[in-house]
């Protein structure tokens, strides 16, 4: 590992002045899980990191009737753990829950959860300048690309590890970011941003700017919410395929909905098509199998990756049936 500047700021603004004036040789630290693991594999080699855990105030959660306020540097422990979490906002305590090991969860926060870069093996080897780092060439196209993109590939076909990010979106949350000249809140879905617009990055972040709170709106009455993930191994593991299903149930009927994937885009992955084919229907298992063909509708798989297809339309039609009740 090189050597680099430790920085521990007193304030936000003296955090995000660091960041700014260092631009790409500072990194921010605030579990540290996916930070280490780049700069031990020489994949990212800061001059400066910024330690965000003495900012104060960047772990407060708060839960009122306006809905959840959550810190960035809220542990995926305290929101697994959360009664208020856990009973209203069900998708978000499940998805903390199945992401890594306790250790790691104790030490994991939402904000690195949400900005932790690629798992692609491609990436990750410090020996291969793939086009995610500079190079020219997405070398999973024709590679071993069992557990890359099916939607939204090209030209890099990365799957977003995150599991919060899903069932986050699917509660409708929005993200605050603050930088050197501005304070703004952007919908959660529009945070993440596909390998056509930005093949460098994964998030709209500007240079000097941390994300400062994520906010999720109390539920409307009738709602419910579940986040499923099928993996490798039971253990510590990244998502195959997932989805983080809300349904707002009236009358025994989906009012509103919302359908987000994991484990098959270069982003979280919402599905207009599922929500169009469960909206205003009574959720049965012949709807539920409906909504996951047509979330898979427009997939395009690797050579080693198919099986993503039928694996994400059962996992969809089982997280809808779970969601209802069914």
């Amino acid at each position: 590992m090189k050597s680099f500047e430790f920085v521990n700021p007193a304030s936000l603004r003296s955090a995000i002045s660091t960041l700014a004036s260092a631009g790409e040789k500072a990194k921010l630290l605030a579990g540290g899980i996916d930070l280490l693991g780049e700069m031990k594999d020489y994949i990212q080699q800061p001059d400066i990191v910024v330690n965000l855990k003495t900012v104060p105030g960047l772990n407060r959660l708060t839960a009122d009737r306006r809905g959840l306020r959550i810190g960035p540097l809220v542990t995926l422990t305290e929101i697994a753990e959360h009664p208020v979490i856990r009973a209203n906002y069900t998708a978000l305590a499940e998805a903390a829950e199945s992401v890594g090991t306790p250790q790691i969860r104790n030490v994991g926060t939402i904000g690195g959860n949400l900005c932790q870069r690629p798992r692609c093996w491609y990436y990750r080897d410090e020996a291969v300048v793939c086009l995610k780092k500079g190079g020219s060439v997405c070398y999973a196209v024709e590679g071993e690309n069992q557990f890359n993109a099916v939607l939204g590939g090209g030209p890099s076909w990365i799957v977003h590890p995150s599991d919060c990010a899903p069932a986050l979106i699917a509660l409708n949350a929005s993200v605050e970011i603050t930088g050197p000249q501005r304070r703004r809140v952007v919908p959660l879905e529009k945070f993440f941003t596909l390998p056509t617009q930005n093949v460098l990055q994964e998030t709209i972040l500007e240079s000097g700017e941390i994300v400062t709170q994520i906010i999720v709106p109390a539920p409307a009455a009738g709602t419910r919410s579940h986040y499923m993930k099928v993996r490798h191994k039971e253990s510590f593991d990244w998502a195959l395929s997932g989805a983080a299903v809300m349904l707002q149930l009236r009358n025994r009927r989906v009012a509103a909905c919302r359908v987000v994937l994991s484990g098959v885009a270069p982003i979280p992955w919402r599905s207009p098509e599922a929500e169009a084919v469960l909206r205003g229907k009574a959720v049965t298992p012949q709807v539920a199998m409906q909504a996951g063909q047509a979330a898979m509708a427009k997939a395009r798989p690797l050579g080693k990756n198919a099986y993503k297809v039928p694996l994400t339309r059962n996992v969809v039609k089982l997280a809808v049936l779970k969601t209802a009740g069914v």
